[in-house]
């Protein structure tokens, strides 16, 4: 297939059973359908991707007028998630072309799945960033503070990225090398090892995996 990843909705996790009787847990994602909305082309836009489209309801009066000339533009009918998946020069894609999950994904595939993590809202140093504490006893009033931020002498401000309590999740996250343990183009779904960023219901982006895991499957 031309077009090397699919755009999707996590729909929860379950487990299944290997051959040997072990327990696999997996996530179970909607994938697809999806159409392609438009194709970015070197000459004209500098980089060669589309702009995928999952096919699913929404109603016009949602869809602002921009966009709604957007999809016009193809005679496509609106919908909501829209995302840009790089391919290659040659990739033979077109806007209106169909992309299914079995035209892209196999049993035993390895992919990465891009979602938005949960949001935790305001955590503070040690649920964020799992800072140790201090002390829990002998006087101490410090148990969970994050202690020093940075010295007066030097650098006498508090350098950019330093770790302390704020928000939490709400995140584009990538959960890499996921082995793909089902495909099941009658229902769209696509059943791979391990958890998926976001909750159930979230949208994602699912491609094929860019790095080779040296974890055993």
């Amino acid at each position: 297939m031309a077009v090397p990843g699919i755009l999707g909705k996590k729909l929860g996790m379950t487990q299944l059973f290997a051959e040997d009787g072990s327990v696999v847990p997996v996530t179970v994602l909607k994938a697809g359908p999806c159409v392609v909305v438009q194709r970015k082309t070197r000459k004209a836009d500098g980089y060669e991707a589309v702009q995928l489209g999952l096919v699913e309801f929404i109603k016009p009066q949602r869809v602002n007028k921009p966009r709604t000339g957007h999809f016009k533009k193809n005679n496509l009918a609106p919908v909501r998630f829209l995302r840009e998946i790089h391919v290659a020069e040659n990739a033979e894609a077109k806007a209106g072309d169909k992309v299914l999950v079995d035209q892209v994904f196999s049993a035993q595939d390895s992919v990465d799945v891009i979602g938005t993590s949960k949001g935790r809202g305001w955590a503070g140093s040690v649920r964020r960033h799992h800072f140790r504490g201090g002390p829990k006893s002998h006087g101490s009033m410090s148990h969970r503070a994050p202690g020093s931020i940075g010295a007066s002498s030097f650098p006498s401000r508090v350098w950019p990225g330093q770790r302390m309590a704020g928000r939490m999740g709400n995140a584009r996250v990538t959960a890499r090398s996921l082995k793909v343990i089902k495909v099941d183009p009658d229902e769209h779904l696509l059943v791979v090892r391990g958890a998926v960023p976001g909750a159930p219901g979230g949208y994602v982006i699912i491609c094929k995996s860019k790095k080779v895991s040296r974890k055993k499957a």
